[in-house]
């Protein structure tokens, strides 16, 4: 098993490099991790469909979802929040903050165009005729839930995920071996589904998901609300979408940020170089 210390060392290399790929590589890595991220997602909403307990059922949601960071990992692609660690190269003078702002911008949209790619073809190629279409009932419910959040705890939500996704991408430098690699990433990312945490990437799915259901399942959205757009008062899909932009993804991706770059990523090459030097 690789040491702390060596993971930092192998991931202040990586990092350098990703500042590096051109940008038709960078955002074609960027669509397949955001669709790798969807895919772990619609499985975990199809796992996870009409189970009782509820706590059994989000433990079902929890054990799938991780297959998409493993096939992001593995695969190769490049995915937003994990790529928050990259600031740790930034720190070390081994990669730029243009380089880094540069990474962050064109993997957030390729990511953004593989979620929402995907949920468009779950839902036109009808994966949500599951269970008698009520499946499509629940990716409705999902997004109206997700945009209804507080724009804090959505803040919140958004660091406490992103401390476990950093953390899976830095533990599975650990090892060497796929298996352990797998194993290393599965179970925080698996806690991260499980608490309820809040991921900009997958959220990129859950709520364009929601709503295309609405529009092509005609499945009214309740409890939204009216929002005002250029001196119009908007209603159902329309506002869920202008909701989602600033009401969740904004906040969510922000805490992502925070918890990736800042706590993680800051924390390590704290703990890991500025410490070392000071002695």
């Amino acid at each position: 098993m690789n040491s702390p210390a060596s993971i930092t060392n192998n991931y202040t290399d990586i990092a350098e490099a990703k500042t590096k790929l051109p940008l038709g590589k960078m955002l074609v890595l960027g669509i397949f991790a955001g669709a790798f991220i969807a895919f772990g997602a619609i499985g975990s909403q199809i796992a996870a469909f009409g189970v009782q307990p509820a706590a059994l059922g989000r433990m079902l949601s929890a054990a799938v979802f991780p297959i998409g960071l493993m096939l992001v990992l593995v695969a190769g692609a490049e995915l937003f929040t994990g790529n928050c660690l990259i600031i740790v190269s930034v720190l070390e003078k081994r990669a730029t903050l243009s380089g880094l702002l540069r990474n962050w911008l064109f993997v957030y949209l390729g990511n953004l165009i593989g979620g929402v790619a995907v949920a468009a073809l779950a839902v036109y190629g009808h994966v949500f005729d599951m269970y008698n279409c009520e499946l499509a009932k629940v990716a409705v419910t999902t997004a109206v839930s997700k945009v209804n959040l507080d724009f804090l705890d959505a803040f919140i939500k958004g660091i406490l995920c992103n401390v476990l996704v950093c953390g899976a991408v830095w533990v599975s430098f650990a090892a060497d071996e796929l298996a352990g690699k797998v194993l290393a990433l599965f179970l925080p990312v698996s806690l991260f589904v499980l608490c309820g945490f809040e991921h900009c990437v997958a959220n990129m799915y859950f709520v364009p998901a929601g709503i295309l259901s609405s529009i092509e399942y005609k499945i009214p959205i309740e409890s939204i609300g009216a929002v005002s757009f250029m001196g119009y008062d908007v209603e159902g899909a329309l506002a869920l979408l202008l909701k989602f932009l600033y009401k969740n993804l904004l906040p969510v991706t922000l805490g992502n940020i925070f918890g990736g770059a800042i706590i993680l990523g800051l924390g390590y090459w704290f703990v890991y170089y500025q410490s070392c030097r000071d002695k």
